[in-house]
């Protein structure tokens, strides 16, 4: 099983049509076990998979740390995607402000990175979330230069609208915008977003196309969760708000078990099929197996159409973050 490799955008980038996310490798999801998330890295790598998706503030710093040791040796057979100015951080890591997206910040931020990843230069550079109070265009001049310098190879911005992704890749182009994308989440098929990156010649990545493991079935309850387990806040899983979005996932468990497979690999393999790159987030390789072989499954358009009926644009019951957290992405 050797992972199908595809370019994103049109700058230049290739990477695996399927790559790793790292979030839950240090932090958000439960216990660490960073010898089990450095063999997940080198499973990914044996099977295919190239990009390898973190952010400086994953776990203050520790999964940019962990990636670079994980790779060490194989790092010319990845795709380092990591991102900055999601929020403002210290030099120890720890957050002391909003989103940042100063020029000053920034390449303070790409240094940083560099030392933790231990490389000479990031393949894929995303702009985290939009600083409201910094103009787009004045960002990514700044990562232009960036890019110019030979620190970064490609740019990319996070959970971003329409107007922000166009100035961005008027000033530096693009080669991908990442946003969550999933059978639960749908709203860039609404929003403009896919419109956009498809006009402009854009790769798109999906994040959390599992729903944060919500569509696999395993989480029921707040129960079925580890302590300290961010999801335990997750509106989607409030109240009745649960009982309701378990509907949808119990509509796709059906039509996977009628099919015969996972409803993760189903659910996988309909955000693939969109032509996208998916980076599901795993730290164990059981897991990351079951992803990785959602990349083989090619639906027919008569389950698509009874996916799409399933799991309709905004069907899902709550928000996608707290509060704080949707404040910070641009919609």
């Amino acid at each position: 099983m050797t992972l199908r490799q595809h370019p994103i955008g049109s700058q230049g980038l290739v990477a695996g049509v399927e790559g790793l996310g790292t979030f839950g490798m240090t932090a958000a999801y439960g216990t660490r076990d960073d010898a089990e998330a450095v063999a997940t890295v080198h499973r990914a790598l044996d099977l295919g998979v190239t990009m390898f998706d973190t952010a400086d503030m994953y776990g203050a710093g520790a999964a940019e740390e962990l990636l670079g040791r994980a790779l060490g040796q194989r790092r010319g057979e990845a795709v380092i995607a990591t991102k900055v100015g999601g929020v403002t951080l210290d030099e120890t890591g720890s957050i002391v402000g909003p989103a940042n997206g100063r020029p000053d910040y920034l390449r303070t931020a790409v240094d940083r990175s560099l030392r933790r990843l231990g490389v000479d230069h990031i393949d894929l550079l995303y702009l985290h979330r939009v600083d409201p109070a910094v103009p787009v265009r004045e960002s990514f001049g700044a990562l232009g230069e960036l890019v110019a310098a030979g620190k970064v190879g490609y740019l990319g911005i996070s959970e971003a609208a329409p107007t922000s992704i166009a100035n961005a890749h008027a000033t530096a182009p693009l080669s991908a915008v990442q946003t969550e994308y999933s059978l639960f989440t749908r709203d860039v098929e609404s929003n403009g977003v896919l419109d956009t990156v498809r006009e402009l010649g854009i790769g798109f990545v999906a994040y959390s196309p599992l729903g944060r493991g919500f569509l696999t079935g395993g989480v029921r309850d707040l129960a079925d969760l580890p302590d300290g387990d961010f999801r335990r806040t997750w509106p989607r899983l409030a109240g009745d708000n649960l009982d309701r979005n378990l509907v949808i996932v119990d509509r796709i468990s059906d039509i996977a078990k009628r099919e015969n497979l996972s409803p993760a690999r189903l659910a996988l393999a309909w955000v693939l099929g969109q032509g996208v790159t998916a980076i599901p987030g795993t730290k164990r390789r059981g897991y990351l197996a079951e992803n990785v072989a959602a990349a083989q499954v090619e639906l027919s358009p008569a389950i698509r159409a009874e996916l799409d009926a399933a799991a309709p644009v905004g069907a899902a019951v709550g928000a996608r973050y707290t509060p704080v957290a949707m404040a910070a992405i641009e919609e």
